[in-house]
This record gives structure tokens, sequence and C-alpha cells, in this order.
């Protein structure tokens, strides 16, 4: 796990703890790290799960697919982001999504069981990592809800232009970039990659927003 400490100290799950203090947590929640190839999932809907992951390195995405193989993203899982923390928390409830490693991955995984159950000690560490985990649910809530927001707009413009305010805002600033590449903003806004692709054009033509790669920038247009 050493390799991976400073990942571990920058999680929310884990911030603020010292890496002793850290590897006693992890052997107190018998954590278990486990390797992925590119491509391979990690999770498959359908399944039910009692741990919950912490991406140590590499990229996941979490999908939906229907039976055709057509994908809905979800989210993206950057190192140090949690995933499945819901359902782990569902003893029995099957997977609604996938996950699918991006690229060749490291996760760690930890028993939701061992994380509720307090030691013997009633440790600090141990009670500021469930608060987190609340914590962590529910902005995972809030988010679910802000990507109904965003999917339920009637046109590609208008799915774009409420996902990009909504990282403006979460940003404080109206230049950011964010971690989706075209494809996978277009799977997560359910919509057709060229389609979007021409929306966003049409949005710089009018000079709503300018953008390079990921990085974009939000312009003022009240005044005109």
């Amino acid at each position: 796990m050493k390799e991976h400490g400073i990942v571990l100290q920058e999680s929310f799950l884990f911030s603020g703890m010292e890496p002793e203090e850290i590897e006693r947590l992890l052997k107190c929640l018998g954590a278990q790290e486990r390797a992925y190839r590119k491509e391979s999932y990690l999770l498959h809907a359908g399944d039910a799960s009692a741990e919950l992951g912490l991406l140590l390195s590499g990229a996941l995405l979490v999908i939906q697919e229907d039976f055709w193989g057509n994908r809905n993203l979800m989210a993206r899982i950057s190192p140090g982001q949690l995933f499945a923390e819901s359902f782990a928390c569902s003893p029995g409830v099957p997977l609604g999504v996938s996950v699918v490693a991006l690229e060749e991955s490291r996760v760690l995984w930890l028993d939701v069981k061992r994380i509720l159950t307090t030691c013997p000690t009633a440790c600090a560490s141990h009670s500021a990592i469930i608060r987190r985990l609340l914590m962590a649910l529910a902005e995972k809530n809030l988010r679910f809800n802000e990507k109904l927001t965003h999917m339920s707009q009637r046109t590609t413009r208008d799915k774009l232009t409420s996902f990009l305010s909504a990282q403006a805002q979460r940003n404080g600033s109206s230049s950011f970039d964010i971690s989706f590449s075209r494809q996978e903003l277009a799977d997560y806004l359910g919509v057709e990659r060229s389609a979007m692709s021409a929306a966003l054009g049409r949005l710089r033509d009018e000079g709503v927003l300018m953008f390079q790669r990921n990085h974009f920038v939000l312009h003022d247009t009240s005044g005109m």
C-alpha cells in the first residue's frame, strides 16, 4: 500500500490522516488491493457486492448497459475516489451498473461491514471513516440527481449548457476542465457524439463558450 500512500492521504475517505494511521485502519478493515487489466470488468450489473472500492491508480467507468450492449455512462472514477459504496451498504441488492477499467488500474477493496462495525477501542479514525462514508453516499446521491437534471433537458444544446453550467458552479469559475472525453461526455448526457459536437460548435460560434480539448471557458452573454 505504501506506493499509493499519497493517493490515500488525498482521498476523501482518509484525508488528514497520517500514513501510520491509515495503515492501522487498513489492517483493521481487512483491505485488499487488486489489479485489473484495461477493459476488464470489476463488477457486473446483477452481481451483489459487500465491498466498496477506492481507486488507487488508473481510471474506471461506471456504466449501464442494455440488452444490445448500448452504454449509458454514469460516472468516471479517478484515483482517490470511491465506487460501489451505495450497493455495498445495501446487502443483497444487485448492482444496477457495471464497473469497467478504462486503463490498467489498481483498486483497494474495503468490506463495508467492517467499516460500519467499530473496533473495540472505538478509535477516532474509525469513527471518522464512518462519517465520511455517509458524506460520500450523500454526495453520490446529489451527483445522480444532477445527472437526471441534465438528461431531462429537451435538446442536446440544453443538456450541454446544463452540464457545463453545473461544472462552472462547482469549480467556482467560468474557466474549468472536465474529466470526460468527448465520447464519454456524449454517453454521460445520453446523446449522439456527432450531435453534441455540432451543438458545441454552434455554442462557440455564438460566443457562448470557448473550448480546447477538455478545457472550457463560459461567456456571459446576458448583455448581448
